[in-house]
């Protein structure tokens, strides 16, 4: 026997390297000094006083079963890149370099080389660079045609540049950037709603949404890392990525103990998917708020004085930005 009959296949990944290759070189900085294909990655560090590394890892999630259905696999890279940078930035960070993991049953490199692409184009829109990864085949691991995702982003940042939330007070003003939709987070309850209790394929046509289903679920998450680099020059008090938690338990990540965020419900226009999900699902409003982001992907908080400057320089980069809320007295929780 040899290591191809127990189902691991060394040419073939060794084919997938090479086919990477020239797809992550389109990402690469000057900074990079060895990228894929070496035991590790060498990254060079230059202009930075007192530097401070940041770093960030997450997944796909079940958002990945959708691709599976699809078998659309060119989008889920995005969501990889973006549910890891836009956890850097909301440090003032800004991201470096991305490296990934691929693990499946059957190395597939048609498949693997649609989501190493989605994965550069990640790194492209976010402005770092794809410097490495690790494909595994796991042969009787993974369900036939399944695979997994993980994501693993360094930033770096001027320590004294890093966002200080200890600053915000009273009276401060919670901007909202939309999000795209879903984003990567509360697939698994979205796959309940349509695909158990309601029986939905991801192809059927839903006319709230004007696309298919499965087009609608797979639209790959927002990144935000160029739109946040333009308030550059404000004084910005906290960030918060809103992810899995959704407004109620990521928000609270940035409070103090002795302050609320208030967020004003209807101050932002809500996107058709998740109306649809509440309704099909007959789901809490509260639990559709710490589930989902409710079509709000990032939340700036900021002076009041700056408020015309943020809102001007983030539509001035496409973005819809909201004045959603304000902080409060309270306890270090969000009022919706």
């Amino acid at each position: 026997m040899n290591y191809k009959d127990a189902g691991v296949n060394i040419d073939e990944g060794n084919k997938l390297v090479e086919m990477i290759k020239p797809i992550a070189k389109k990402t690469l900085t000057d900074n990079v000094l060895e990228g894929i294909g070496g035991f590790a990655a060498l990254f060079e560090i230059k202009n930075y006083k007192n530097p401070v590394i940041v770093s960030s890892t997450d997944g796909v999630g079940t958002k990945l079963k959708i691709a599976f259905m699809m078998d659309k696999h060119d989008t889920v890279g995005i969501d990889l890149v973006a549910m890891c940078v836009n956890d850097i930035i909301v440090t003032g960070a800004k991201p470096l370099f991305f490296l990934d993991y691929f693990a499946t049953g059957k190395l597939k490199s048609k498949t693997a080389v649609e989501v190493i692409k989605g994965i550069a184009e990640g790194c492209k829109i976010a402005g770092c660079a794809l410097i490495g990864g690790e494909t595994a085949e796991l042969p009787g691991f993974y369900k036939e045609g399944e695979y997994d995702l993980a994501g693993f982003c360094v930033g770096i940042a001027e320590k004294e540049e890093l966002i200080d939330t200890k600053s915000i007070k009273e009276g401060d003003a919670i901007i909202g950037l939309a999000s795209s939709g879903i984003h990567s987070n509360g697939y698994s309850l979205v796959r309940k709603v349509f695909f158990e209790k309601n029986n939905f394929s991801v192809k059927d046509f839903i006319p709230e949404l004007g696309m298919d289903l499965g087009d609608a679920l797979l639209t790959p998450t927002k990144i935000y890392v160029k739109s946040i680099e333009a308030l550059k020059g404000l004084k910005i008090k906290g960030m918060a990525h809103i992810t899995g938690g959704g407004f109620i338990d990521n928000i609270p990540r940035i409070l103090r103990k002795s302050i609320d965020a208030k967020i004003n419900k209807g101050s932002w226009e809500i996107p058709a998917i998740f109306e649809l999900i509440q309704r099909l699902g007959d789901i809490e409003e509260r639990e559709m708020y710490r589930t989902f982001n409710m079509g709000i992907g990032m939340v700036v908080i900021v002076d009041p004085s700056d408020v015309d400057k943020a809102l001007e320089k983030l539509n001035g980069m496409g973005e819809k930005a909201y004045v959603i809320g304000e902080i409060v007295e309270g306890e270090g929780g969000v009022i919706l």
